[in-house]
């Protein structure tokens, strides 16, 4: 580039690998917004040096759309406080034994954290990463507690577990745009103060507001294997038996790793899609984790229960006892079964405990690098979870995977649902040439494009 005096132009110092992952990141952009993520970290993240970035990429999330419940601990906080007035705290089975007379120490310390927390989404210096984020947030008593009872012989007194939340009331706090911050305490129907496991009280949110995502902020480097190599993946009995394979590592670690994993194997089948155990250490953990296709941390979900996979010979009746309510309502062209039969191989279906739940096909043509997604179906008591949007990345992932650079669907009536996710409106003269030989003019449908980046 020149300027008027003939004279080279340094480049844009925007660089090209920082304009790739931006375009990258767009998918999952659209595909969390208006999603409703609970977020756990402990009260050693929250005195740690890199708190304000997690606070910043939080509210990052948020203009993003995403919908926010915040879970903290405060551990080290309350030990602090205890050893401050002299107060020896005893455990059992790694849980703290919280005696009436400390309850006062615990709120304290429970206050200040919350507090802290409160101020650091408050900022909005010019020249920071919040400048102008103008996030709300708001606690309140959602959280219902019961004693944690007598176990072993040991009363654990004023230490309680979850008995209730009060889901209605923070999706409302969400719907008003609201980031929720909940702290690890508990009130009784009778007005006592129980002091709660934050893990816990996390997890039994996400489970009651039917959260799209848990999202755990671990202090341990992660969940890897023996080799300490990241496990990106884990289904329910997997992260139940985590431990069994870590045998002679550190104890503490791995009970702390271990109690994170069945907490989120409990989330899972309580309704919870995904649940993500990702390192603090990791700077951008959260958006790394999220906007990227491989991300940094574990992914927990049910896939032994529900799975996406590709469709067998076998899958032909469940698949047609699914579309055809569509096809009688003209929201997809008929197909026979013997059709079905042909194409079987171009199919994908998620599955939910035997029966198929949700369909879409890729039909590629390769001589113009272009793809058809076809025959997008998910079954109307499943709709509200993001199963559509699994299949459109799965089938933009086997379009990639076969070189393919443009995907482009027919459609009578859910045009804006694609146009939403990255599509745009092209005509019959953009389809493939054999495409085009085969449009129904009468059926009239509108053709959609994307284009598929590599």
């Amino acid at each position: 580039m020149t300027d008027p005096t003939g004279k080279d132009q340094p480049e844009h110092p925007i660089s090209d690998q920082h304009v790739d992952w931006f375009r990258q990141s767009a998918p999952y952009i659209h595909a969390h917004r208006g999603r409703t993520f609970v977020i756990l970290f402990g009260g050693e993240a929250v005195e740690s040096e890199g708190f304000a970035n997690l606070i910043h990429d939080i509210a990052l999330l948020g203009s993003l759309g995403v919908r926010i419940v915040l879970v903290h601990g405060a551990r080290p906080q309350i030990r602090r406080q205890l050893d401050t007035l002299n107060i020896q705290s005893a455990f059992s089975d790694n849980l703290r034994i919280t005696l009436h007379e400390h309850m006062p120490a615990v709120e304290q310390a429970v206050g200040q954290v919350r507090m802290t927390i409160e101020s650091q989404l408050s900022m909005g210096l010019p020249n920071t990463p919040m400048a102008g984020a103008g996030v709300r947030v708001v606690s309140g008593n959602f959280i219902t507690a019961r004693p944690y009872g007598i176990h072993n012989g040991v009363d654990f007194c004023q230490t309680g577990n979850v008995r209730k939340v009060d889901a209605g009331a923070i999706d409302r706090q969400l719907e008003n745009g609201n980031v929720v911050l909940i702290s690890p305490i508990g009130y009784s129907t009778t007005g006592e103060i129980f002091n709660l496991r934050a893990e816990d009280v996390a997890t039994e949110t996400a489970i009651a507001l039917n959260a799209d995502k848990l999202i755990f902020i671990m202090e341990s480097n992660g969940v890897t294997d023996r080799d300490g190599k990241l496990l990106q993946q884990l289904n329910l009995p997997q992260a139940e038996s985590w431990s069994k394979n870590h045998a002679g590592d550190d104890k503490q670690q791995t009970l702390e790793t271990q109690a994170h994993l069945n907490n989120a194997a409990h989330a899972c089948r309580g309704g919870v899609r995904r649940v993500h155990l990702l390192s603090r250490r990791i700077d951008g953990a959260l958006l790394l984790e999220l906007y990227t296709r491989d991300g940094v941390g574990t992914l927990v979900t049910a896939e032994n229960y529900e799975g996406l996979r590709t469709a067998s010979i076998e899958d032909i009746g469940g698949i047609m006892e699914l579309i055809s309510p569509l096809e009688e309502q003209g929201v997809l062209v008929k197909r026979s079964r013997e059709q079905l039969e042909l194409d079987i191989h171009n199919f994908t279906v998620i599955e939910r405990d035997g029966m198929i739940i949700a369909c879409a096909a890729l039909f590629p043509f390769e001589k113009e690098q272009a793809a058809e997604l076809a025959c997008l179906a998910v079954h109307e008591d499943y709709r509200q979870h993001g199963r559509g949007d699994d299949l459109m990345q799965h089938i933009e992932w086997q379009a990639r995977k076969q070189h393919m650079k443009k995907l482009f669907t027919l459609t009578t009536q859910t045009m804006h649902w694609f146009i939403e996710r990255g599509f745009a409106e092209c005509s019959a003269e953009d389809l493939p040439m054999e495409k085009q030989s085969l449009y129904n003019y009468q059926r009239n449908s509108r053709v959609l494009c994307k284009q598929l980046h590599p």
